[in-house]
């Protein structure tokens, strides 16, 4: 990972008609956002999904590489005829589309060459001037043109490829978080965390998520900054609204 830079952000691309219609559930959101902000101090800033439409595919590359530090797509770089990722992401930096000579001796070698049939070797088509992002799972890489990383969309693949992102990315200063559970409605606190929210716009990000637990309404409020000092300042400030309104905290193993 490269020298660390105070604040780097990203954009998430889902791509894939299986995601829209509901047959498929997404998981690699999660995994990312976690895998970037814990790992990278990369907070993610936004995540879109979208279907397998060449022309959406370009404009959404587009507008989030100019947006984010970086954009992760994930899907739409397998064998098939609706895998048109690379070819779309081609066009938005307007460069040839092409085979790229180290994955097609990767694949060929993983396959044997009599198995290596049209389909697999369109998994070595890619962006000129792209580099690879090595698949311990199943050798087929992604790639990265530009500031946009082009991954696969099935997560166990993914997930095992994402460590060798590492070594093209500026890491971020550490990015801190904090998170309260409390025994109370959002409408209670709601006036109060808008004042606390300007207080610390500059630094903090504070969000509201009600849950129900132990048979109770309940609200986790959850704060995330690159400056922990006023992290705790914050926490403090919290603490503070909670014995003035005598509201039970939960505690979480």
């Amino acid at each position: 990972m490269k020298k660390k830079n105070k604040k780097v952000n990203a954009g998430i691309l889902i791509i894939g008609n299986e995601i829209l219609s509901g047959r498929t559930q997404d998981k690699n959101i999660r995994f990312l956002a976690n895998w970037l902000n814990k790992k990278c101090g990369i907070l993610v800033g936004e995540v879109r999904i979208i279907p397998d439409i060449e022309k959406i595919i370009i404009k959404n590359i587009l507008e989030l590489s100019k947006k984010f530090n970086y954009v992760f797509t994930t899907g739409g770089i397998g064998p098939t005829h609706d895998d048109i990722t690379a070819q779309s992401i081609s066009k938005a930096f307007n460069v040839k589309y092409e085979y790229h000579h180290e994955a097609y001796q990767i694949l060929e070698k993983y396959y044997g060459r009599s198995n290596f049939n049209d389909g697999r070797k369109k998994m070595a088509r890619m962006p000129k001037g792209s580099s690879l992002i090595y698949n311990p799972s199943s050798a087929a890489p992604g790639f990265k043109i530009k500031n946009v990383i082009a991954l696969p969309g099935v997560p166990s693949i993914m997930n095992s490829m994402i460590e060798n992102c590492k070594k093209y990315l500026i890491k971020g200063s550490k990015i801190y978080s904090s998170t309260i559970n409390l025994f109370t409605v959002e409408s209670n606190i709601a006036k109060q965390l808008g004042i606390l929210q300007k207080k610390y716009k500059k630094f903090i990000d504070i969000g509201s998520y009600p849950f129900f637990r132990l048979g109770k309404i309940g609200v986790s409020i959850v704060s995330r900054s690159h400056n922990n000092k006023k992290l705790k300042s914050l926490d403090k400030d919290l603490r503070k609204l909670v014995k003035l309104k005598k509201i039970q905290i939960l505690k979480l193993n």
